[in-house]
């Protein structure tokens, strides 16, 4: 199956579905922290070169109720998110997961299938990830751990703090490929 993640630098769910077989390509406007099949640029650029599925985790900075306190300051990226998301939402893919933190996607453009935690995928921390799906079943727990550390909400503050928070969890990595590869 030829798969697109898109938005991800990080490459974990790209590899998840390479090391089962797929051919997957990750890509982002940065370069790619594992080495791999990996296009450096605007997703926009590839969306219509056939894909099977897309996994796409577009940038959450203007979308996340986490950043509720700046959200009259801007506006503008708001809508320029919003418009990005819906681009990924209605592209030509016959399966697609958007994957973001709990944000105004739900009230601007619809509600999440699913909120999932990377303790139902083996890793004892919370953070709500929402999936809004077409064509896809909704993901199953694969390991439900003990042990609810708030480890991303407590990080200091950074420069690289963005890109900490913005990484998949293994675990929920992997329960996409074995459920939707």
């Amino acid at each position: 199956m030829k798969v697109l993640i898109a938005c991800e630098f990080s490459g974990i769910v790209r590899e998840a579905f390479a090391k089962r077989g797929h051919d997957a390509t990750s890509c982002d406007l940065l370069p790619t922290e594992i080495p791999g099949k990996h296009y450096q640029g605007n997703v926009l650029d590839i969306i219509g070169d056939g894909w099977d599925l897309m996994i796409a985790h577009p940038p959450c900075t203007h979308l996340a109720v986490s950043g509720a306190r700046w959200f009259k300051d801007k506006q503008f990226e708001q809508a320029a998110a919003l418009r990005f998301v819906w681009k990924l939402m209605i592209a030509d893919i016959p399966r697609i997961a958007i994957e973001n933190p709990v944000s105004i996607i739900s009230s601007r453009i619809r509600k999440p299938d699913q909120i999932i935690q990377p303790w139902q995928f083996g890793h004892g921390e919370t953070k709500a990830t929402c999936l809004w799906l077409k064509n896809l079943p909704l993901l199953k727990p694969t390991i439900i751990v003990n042990g609810r550390e708030n480890r991303i909400h407590k990080m200091p503050p950074s420069e690289n703090r963005w890109r900490e928070r913005s990484r998949t969890y293994q675990g929920i990595a992997d329960a996409m490929a074995e459920q939707w590869g």
